[in-house]
């Protein structure tokens, strides 16, 4: 992942969104050691303070948990968590654009239900 130096939202959160992406993709399952703080800071040539606060915003959130000594392993319900978060941000965030867009367009339900079929069959 690279990060977007002009996005609006802060370079720790991009690697927040980018791990959590990775968890949903099943690339960290639960459980499993999330690489270090150094080597993160390394991957993506940030401070480690940087990656420090990204810990801290997932394990704040319940998505990580620090086993002292040993590191920050994907928590037991991070994946709920996360898609709830997701859902959210969706909602409040994309979803308003959407409506506009689907208004503008005078799209029907039929196109909308064609447009989620291929969406459930691209995605098996």
């Amino acid at each position: 992942m690279s990060i977007d130096f002009k996005s609006t939202k802060g370079i720790f959160q991009q690697i927040a969104d980018n791990l959590c992406h990775q968890m949903l993709e099943g690339k960290l399952p639960v459980g499993e050691r999330i690489p270090s703080v150094r080597d993160l800071a390394v991957e993506y040539e940030v401070n480690r303070n940087t990656l420090l606060r990204t810990y801290s915003i997932l394990e704040d959130a319940g998505i990580i948990v620090n086993k002292r000594g040993i590191g920050f392993f994907v928590a037991e319900n991070a994946i709920e968590l996360i898609r709830e978060n997701e859902k959210k941000e969706f909602f409040n965030n994309e979803l308003p654009d959407f409506q506009q867009k689907v208004q503008l367009l005078k799209l029907t339900k039929d196109d909308l239900t064609e447009l989620l079929e291929i969406i459930n069959n691209n995605s098996k």
